[in-house]
């Protein structure tokens, strides 16, 4: 097969969201061919190139979203009365103006959600193929008629409180989002030698990365699959807390209105735990389209700590994982500092970097409650003194990895008041150490019985906790053991590789994507595609249908073939 791998913000960038798992995912594929359309989120991240890529990885076409050159399409007064008419009626579904059926008094409950599904679908599509007539839409878009039409969806009768009460700060803001978010509309990744030219288009993440396989789907009938190993919607409401009430509603309708447009379009949705299942579900995905594949780990790095459980230091709490306010390393040392009244001898090993300039202000905040709490502690009037907490970063000659770290205690510690997939708890897993945990996302789907976990921001429950399984050796070698045979059924590269396989199979039997190849006269072209085409085996030269297509200036294609050297990262731009 050949897959159109769909990114915002990651692969094949070296920084990025789900760079490790979709190399980890187009590198056990080897037998498909993967065409990698990226979009990318920084200057940055652009310059810092791409990571190596595999012979199967045919081609790569880019395009930015935080910069966007004017197209310079002029529209004519035909274009600009469509463009607004499109861009009024999404707004309008934004701002929740009724529609003409929808606000019937007559119509059934449910065909009002119905009939706003629509309204988004079509003014969005309307917007995709003026776009695709005109060769762009930035300009429109960016234009003070847009900013204008926005202004009148706000005021217009039936609009939400939230969205009457938008400024002209407010407006720009969401003007300017929206923009960015639509860039994929003005580029020219549609065609048939394009994604018109994969079997199926899947999308690492929801949101903006699913919309040009929307486009593909319904330019050309691509079939679309989407994995989502965080849901974008509940991220918008983590992430902009403090934004202005307008802003932060109409950002959120838009959000959930593409998500549900993805999701209805789909022919398959993933998430990567029942957590953010349930969000998909809550945001309108059918039930019956909803799979649920874990992220695969590599389990090879943590196979020697794992076998050897008896290498820990019985007296040590260890917690991995990036430092920032969200993992509530604060209640972790008042929890702490209980279990060193019970077990005076306990030590925490606090192993992790800090996120950010916000996470290196709660480290040093953290550094100061820990001194506090622990003052120094000597043997002797004559030794240095000793905290109990350390607090340590991976790399070092004392922990080279992460393996390393989860090695070093017999019990390893998740305290976080917010959590997707909790990662380093699969890690610990992998490493065969007992856990005791926090009760939030996708905890106890991991845990599955074979840790202790207990409420949020509860340190005397957390140290109950800690000093249960610190008392009880074989308890601990017990919930170790079973922590790390369930790692290992559920949570390997191995096993998410062939899920998707699956999933690949299944979509493409149900929906082929029929092609007739023409002849120069137009007529069907008989015998034009060889049985052997379908050998996968790698062929002497790439075909002449993936040769990069001129488009946008600001919008990069990049075919990669199979029998020159792949792109080094620094030369990726």
């Amino acid at each position: 097969m050949r897959i159109g791998l769909l990114t915002e913000g990651g692969y094949p960038y070296v920084s990025g969201d789900a760079r490790l798992w979709c190399d980890r995912l187009v590198h056990g594929l080897a037998q498909h061919e993967f065409d990698v359309y990226a979009l990318s989120r920084s200057r940055h991240q652009e310059d810092e190139g791409w990571i190596p890529l595999p012979r199967n990885v045919r081609r790569v076409r880019t395009a930015p979203l935080w910069m966007g050159e004017d197209d310079e399409v002029a529209l004519g007064r035909r274009a600009r009365r469509r463009f607004t008419e499109c861009f009024g009626e999404l707004a309008a579904v934004l701002c929740g103006v009724p529609g003409a059926s929808s606000g019937s008094a007559s119509s059934a409950p449910g065909r009002a959600s119905t009939s706003e599904a629509d309204r988004f679908a079509n003014a969005l599509y309307g917007l995709a193929e003026l776009a695709r007539e005109e060769g762009g839409l930035t300009g429109a878009l960016r234009s003070e008629a847009a900013v204008r039409t926005l202004e009148r969806a706000c005021r217009a009768p039936g609009a939400h409180r939230t969205a009457r009460e938008a400024r002209v700060p407010d407006l720009l803001t969401v003007a300017a989002h929206l923009e960015s978010a639509l860039r994929p509309l003005s580029l020219d990744w549609y065609e048939h030698d394009g994604l018109g030219a994969v079997d199926l288009c899947h999308a690492a993440s929801g949101g903006t990365a699913a919309l040009p396989g929307l486009l593909a789907r319904h330019f050309t009938g691509v079939p679309l699959m989407v994995t989502e190993y965080g849901v974008r919607l509940r991220t918008h409401y983590l992430t902009a807390p403090d934004a202005p009430p307008a802003v932060r509603s109409l950002l959120a309708a838009f959000q959930g209105r593409l998500a549900a447009e993805a999701y209805r379009r789909a022919e398959v949705v993933t998430a990567g735990n029942t957590h953010a299942r349930r969000w998909q579900e809550r945001c309108g995905a059918e039930r019956e389209k909803l799979r649920t594949v874990y992220p695969g780990m590599n389990a090879r790095p943590f196979a020697e700590v794992g076998e050897s459980p008896d290498c820990a230091d019985p007296d040590t709490l260890v917690w991995v994982g990036r430092v920032e306010p969200a993992k509530d390393l604060v209640s972790l040392l008042h929890a702490f500092a209980e279990v060193r009244k019970q077990s005076p001898g306990t030590r925490l090993r606090i192993v992790g970097a800090p996120a950010g300039p916000e996470g290196a202000a709660y480290l040093g905040h953290c550094r100061t409650l820990a001194a506090q709490l622990f003052p120094d502690e000597a043997e002797g009037p004559h030794a240095a003194g000793d905290n109990p907490v350390s607090f340590e970063e991976t790399g070092g000659p004392e922990l080279p990895a992460a393996a390393d770290a989860y090695a070093s205690g017999a019990v390893t510690v998740l305290s976080s008041v917010v959590e997707g997939f909790p990662i380093g708890l699969v890690e610990a897993m992998l490493c065969g150490r007992a856990t005791v945990s926090t009760d939030v996302g996708a905890v106890v789907e991991v845990i599955g019985g074979t840790g202790l976990v207990v409420p949020p921001r509860n340190p005397r429950a957390l140290a109950e906790a800690c000093v249960a399984l610190l008392r009880d050796p074989e308890r601990r070698a017990r919930l170790g053991a079973a922590a790390r045979a369930r790692a290992l059924e559920l949570f390997t590269v191995e096993q998410n590789i062939e899920a998707f396989h699956g999933i690949y199979l299944e979509i493409v039997s149900r929906a082929p994507v029929r092609r007739d190849l023409l002849d120069g006269t137009g007529e069907p072209l008989p015998f034009a595609v060889p049985a052997e085409a379908h050998v996968p085996v790698g062929w002497t030269a790439a075909s002449p249908s993936l040769a990069a297509r001129s488009g946008p200036g600001w919008a990069a294609s990049r075919p990669v073939r199979a029998t020159t050297p792949l792109p080094a990262p620094e030369g990726a731009r």
